[in-house]
């Protein structure tokens, strides 16, 4: 569901990524559709590497956004850019055991940002089996 999406440190939203060279990336804006290059100096993450702290580990971004999917009934969830207090709170409805020490305001507004734009995009997927994709493309 979420292989190939990138959070780019420096741009907002979400990008697909489209093609690798020796010395940087294609990528394609979710939101505008715009292609540019990435160069390796830039921190790239993969969605599908992000996850989340908790009491009881760490929980893989997929699994958070399937709870936020799960508690709004596939609809739209709290603005991110809602006053931090309901952030927080809305967040611990969703992820009771996240870690209130190490996950801060500025990474719940990315979440929800995140939600946002994949919801939007129709990239919430998840009746998806993905052992059936990997068995597939591998």
């Amino acid at each position: 569901m979420l292989k190939g999406i990138l959070s780019i440190s420096g741009y907002s939203g979400l990008f697909k990524l489209i093609a690798e060279s020796k010395n940087n990336i294609i990528v394609e804006s979710l939101e505008t559709g715009k292609r540019m290059p990435v160069y390796s100096s830039s921190k790239i993450s993969a969605l599908d590497d992000i996850a989340i702290y908790s009491s009881d580990g760490d929980i893989p971004l997929k699994d958070v956004l399937k709870a936020i999917y799960d508690k709004e009934n596939g609809g739209r969830s709290v603005g991110h850019k809602s006053p931090a207090d309901k952030l927080k709170k809305y967040f611990g409805e969703v992820l009771p055991a996240y870690d209130r020490d190490r996950v801060y305001v500025s990474d719940i507004k990315k979440v929800m940002l995140w939600y946002g734009i994949l919801l939007e995009k129709g990239l919430l997927n998840f009746t998806e089996k993905e052992s059936n994709e990997e068995k597939v493309e591998g």
